[in-house]
């Protein structure tokens, strides 16, 4: 017989302070707890005393007591990923008091590793039903942050499980032209010039217009394509191939800020042909999140790719402290505060996400995989408190917006994707 598997999935939980301990037994817990997998994004370190702020961070410092975790245990969750953009804000000090903090906790987890061999593997979760595998990744982070490959002679280096792009813009002839002009004249090039000079770098290939950083080739019109790196897509898929031998069921969890365009809303292209490279590696689901806002959801090959899951919890206004790196950015200094420097980044809430509703309503998925497909897929909508003050914001609650269902049925259709609203639960037709 085919193996069932029921799996709840979330998107970000930037959870900066304890949960109250209601919250733990009311009806978006109850969800959660009916299916048998169980997961969220950890968006967070509980760094401890160990960490120190990187000179680089997600956006926000993101640190939190280290109770959070087993809030959200408690709270049903058994599978986390944690490969994300802020995974180095307390550099390696606090991805290792992080990395035992959920040791401790017996949350399966997956995405960092002290080696990027360790970083890529998968985690499993023994459930009834079921083994399940966890792999998780991101494509959002800064350079810094991914983990490094072992040698024989070297040991690699902590972060996390990265998945690389290349962006190739494109002109028409005469604009291309003009381009390579300017670049020759304002000598945008020179330093990667000295560098080829001296055998440093190499020549780009016929066609390619090089400025600054960006490479250009010609086209009938002017735009942009990316594409994921292919050793970083072997990498995953690989995995995925170790996973469905090891497991009875297997998830990729994708970290992505990444759009096309200006729209926060429809991922880069990089980020549908690696999800749909996952599904024909043979993972059950690709769990999305990063954007901070819904993206559609594709059935591809009868299974699902959540291109963005949104927020779960989202309380990135209420760390209790940032370093002065954050200060600095904002003119502020050492007399004022946390409240201040949050005040001083949205304008006091007059931009920025405090000022996006989407920011603040989400959904949770629940669905049912049976053998290799698709059997079932519902949808919760999740309200977060938008417009509230900022300690009343930022964590989740059922809602009964029929709004959240209908856009997400609009950034679905894209793909081919049909949703129907039931006493505003979501069903995907399949």
């Amino acid at each position: 017989m085919a193996s069932r598997m029921s799996v709840a999935a979330t998107g970000d939980s930037f959870i900066t302070r304890r949960l109250a301990e209601p919250f733990q037994h009311g009806d978006l817990a109850a969800i959660i707890r009916a299916a048998e997998a169980r997961f969220t994004n950890f968006e967070v370190l509980t760094p401890g005393d160990e960490g120190f702020p990187s000179a680089v961070s997600g956006g926000t410092w993101a640190r939190a007591p280290a109770g959070v975790i087993g809030d959200l245990r408690d709270f049903g969750f058994n599978l986390m990923a944690w490969a994300n953009n802020h995974t180095l804000d307390y550099s390696y000090g606090g991805l290792a008091a992080t990395a035992r903090a959920l040791d401790a906790s017996g949350l399966v987890h997956a995405g960092v590793g002290g080696n990027l061999a360790e970083a890529s593997k998968p985690r499993y979760l023994e459930c009834p039903s079921g083994r399940v595998a966890l792999i998780a990744i991101t494509s959002t982070f800064h350079e810094s942050a991914a983990a490094g490959q072992q040698r024989p002679d070297s040991p690699g280096r902590p972060g996390v499980n990265p998945l690389r792009y290349t962006t190739r813009y494109t002109l028409p002839r005469e604009r291309l032209a003009t381009l390579a002009a300017i670049a020759e004249e304002c000598g945008i090039n020179d330093a990667h010039k000295a560098r080829m000079k001296d055998g440093f770098a190499d020549p780009e290939e016929p066609g390619i217009v090089l400025f600054g950083n960006h490479r250009f080739k010609e086209s009938e019109s002017a735009g942009y394509t990316t594409e994921p790196k292919s050793t970083d897509v072997t990498r995953v898929c690989t995995a995925i191939g170790e996973a469905r031998r090891q497991a009875d069921f297997v998830f990729v969890s994708l970290h992505a800020h990444e759009m096309a365009g200006t729209d926060k809303t429809v991922p880069a292209d990089f980020i549908r042909s690696f999800a749909q490279s996952c599904i024909g590696a043979g993972a059950h689901a690709v769990i999305g999140h990063g954007p901070h806002v819904l993206r559609g959801i594709e059935i591809f090959q009868q299974r699902p790719i959540f291109y963005s899951l949104g927020n779960f919890i989202f309380e990135n206004e209420t760390v209790e402290n940032l370093p002065a790196d954050f200060y600095e950015k904002y003119e502020l200094g050492l007399t004022e505060n946390v409240a201040d420097a949050v005040d001083k980044r949205s304008a006091t809430n007059t931009k920025g996400f405090a000022v996006n509703p989407w920011a603040w309503k989400s959904v949770v998925a629940r669905f049912g995989i049976e053998g290799e497909a698709l059997t079932e897929l519902e949808l919760f909508p999740v309200d977060l408190g938008f417009g509230q003050p900022r300690p009343r914001r930022g964590f989740p609650s059922l809602s009964q917006d029929e709004a959240i269902l209908r856009h997400l049925a609009e950034l679905s259709s894209r793909y081919g994707t049909r949703i129907i609203s039931h006493n505003n639960v979501g069903r995907i037709v399949l």
